[in-house]
């Protein structure tokens, strides 16, 4: 009775830690970039004729589309590949995700905007703003992930790496945020050079010895349970 007593208790304790893992912030999260991405082609607008021309005529469209659609494939990547360090989901971590998913959330919205207005000098400066406050959502969950514990293995290199990064990444968008209320189309150019450079993410940049750490250390707190 007592090693079923036990066992049970050992069961209930695994189950609770799979429940509140990173499984659930990743998969909150991929929701989110889901519904992002759907609402993006939903505001979709048909050339007015059947022709190249009206096509044409809304390269706006299609250009933000563009660059928006390629943002957030580069922020999923970037989550994606830093969610693999998450050993643990703590309030800190939690509350950096909502974060991040809220200022991505706003792409949509600034999207069609810009579209409609054909880079306009405001909704541009208002995109660039949106993607500076991603970038500063983003070093947040960077320091939830990489930084704040000692269970994360991150080496120095991997740190300065990150760090330069974001801090040019930073000066760019805020410039971009300024340039665009007088030359609208210079900011979006600065903003879509800004996005080659994280088309490497900061999982990707981990030393293997690192990730052979940080499977070794997952590999323990699972064992704890079993």
């Amino acid at each position: 009775m007592k090693n079923e007593m036990h066992t049970n208790d050992m069961g209930m304790t695994a189950g609770s830690a799979k429940e509140s893992g990173p499984e659930r912030v990743n998969a909150f999260s991929d929701g989110i970039f889901a519904i992002i991405i759907t609402i993006m082609i939903l505001d979709l607008k048909k050339p007015e004729a059947p022709t190249f021309a009206a096509l044409a005529q809304q390269w706006p469209t299609w250009i933000s589309y563009l660059v928006s659609y390629l943002f957030i494939a580069i922020v999923w990547t970037n989550h994606h590949f830093l969610s693999k360090h998450m050993h643990s989901v703590t309030p800190g971590l939690i509350w950096a995700n909502f974060g991040h998913m809220f200022a991505v959330g706003l792409i949509p919205f600034l999207t069609s905007w810009m579209a409609e207005t054909r880079l306009a000098p405001l909704p541009v400066a208002m995109y660039a703003f949106v993607f500076l406050l991603v970038n500063l959502t983003y070093l947040a969950l960077i320091y939830q992930t990489l930084c704040k514990y000692s269970g994360t293995t991150a080496s120095e290199r991997t740190r300065q790496l990150v760090h330069l990064r974001s801090v040019t990444t930073i000066g760019a968008f805020i410039t971009a945020t300024i340039i665009s209320f007088w030359l609208p189309y210079l900011g979006f150019l600065i903003i879509t050079l800004c996005l080659t450079l994280y088309l490497k993410p900061e999982g990707a940049l981990m030393p293997r010895t690192s990730i052979t750490k940080n499977k070794t250390h997952a590999s323990t707190i699972l064992a704890e349970f079993v």
